[in-house]
């Protein structure tokens, strides 16, 4: 399957959208909301052919190699993926209102990062496009000085921070867009962590002008992984933590594990010290969609990303 490099796919949503549907869910509650949204999920499915071939082969691949479901995926399990992703949608607009109930949510291995915030250590966090990251925020509102800054690789992070502003003026979870990291790049991040602040990165995703990539199996196949995340923790010096927050049961579970206390890239081995690095980060990310199979919101031909840019070799 040919594609374009997810970049350049555009997003699909818009903010007098959101605002529409955050309103209908406001107003009258989530069963008029989802009455609205699955037609719109429907017709997005059939029009948008290379997010519903992205889906089916994820969801085979999935299948394939974690053996998930009861038989092999089909149309239904692939409009059920675009719906959750919809739904999520919503989700993040209710926990960045602070509307989402604190019941919702789990959180399973949070006792290091917990721990570091407490001594004013900040940390990278490796995350991905699963899930509800922007929870974070409702965890914010609990934890006194957990503040969060969300790196992107697109130029609709301004706008979306607008929609986030008007929604809650006091947001402690805030998108910073990035397009290459530069040494100006790395010392903002550094003075953030020193400050101890919590910065997340999303690891599944390779930046347009990047020619930085380090392969691991991911789901039985070889895939591209961005290499910037283990340069930039190499160079922060700090904790590296991976979360995800995954749907389960009528809410959501965040997960969260140490890495590494530090990532070392020896100058004499570089690309193996990164590509065991990204395994393991390839094998956590199965352990968490072999739990949540339709959280994985990479609706683009994820295993092409190798034609858009190279390996650090």
């Amino acid at each position: 399957m040919k594609g374009k490099h997810w970049a350049n796919l555009g997003e699909s949503t818009f903010v007098g959208g959101i605002w529409f549907l955050y309103g209908v869910n406001r107003l009258l509650g989530r069963g008029p909301f989802l009455l609205i949204l699955y037609p719109i999920v429907f017709y997005y499915w059939l029009v948008r052919s290379t997010a519903r071939h992205a889906s089916r082969e994820y969801l085979s691949r999935l299948q394939q190699s974690q053996q998930v479901f009861d038989r092999d995926p089909g149309i239904r399990h692939s409009l059920r993926h675009f719906g959750l992703f919809a739904e999520t949608m919503l989700d993040k607009l209710l926990a960045i209102g602070g509307r989402y109930s604190r019941g919702r949510l789990q959180f399973n291995g949070h006792e290091a990062l917990l721990a570091a915030q407490a001594a004013g250590q900040g940390a990278l966090i490796m995350t991905a496009h699963m899930g509800c990251l922007e929870l974070m925020q409702t965890a914010a509102g609990w934890r006194e000085g957990l503040r969060l800054t969300i790196l992107v690789h697109t130029g609709h992070a301004e706008r979306f921070n607008r929609v986030l502003e008007r929604i809650n003026p006091d947001v402690k979870v805030r998108l910073l867009q990035v397009e290459h990291f530069s040494p100006a790049t790395a010392m903002l991040l550094a003075g953030r962590i020193a400050a101890g602040e919590h910065v997340a990165i999303a690891g599944d995703r390779v930046p347009l002008n990047s020619e930085r990539t380090v392969a691991a199996d991911f789901l039985g196949h070889s895939a591209q992984f961005p290499a910037g995340p283990y340069l930039i923790a190499s160079v922060l010096r700090c904790p590296v933590f991976l979360l995800a927050c995954v749907h389960a049961g009528s809410g959501y579970s965040v997960h969260i594990e140490q890495l590494a206390e530090q990532v070392i890239l020896p100058r004499a081995d570089r690309q193996g010290a990164m590509s065991k690095y990204a395994q393991s980060y390839a094998r956590w990310l199965e352990g968490r969609l072999r739990e949540s199979p339709y959280d994985w919101f990479n609706f683009f031909a994820f295993w092409e990303q190798g034609r858009y840019a190279s390996s650090t070799e």
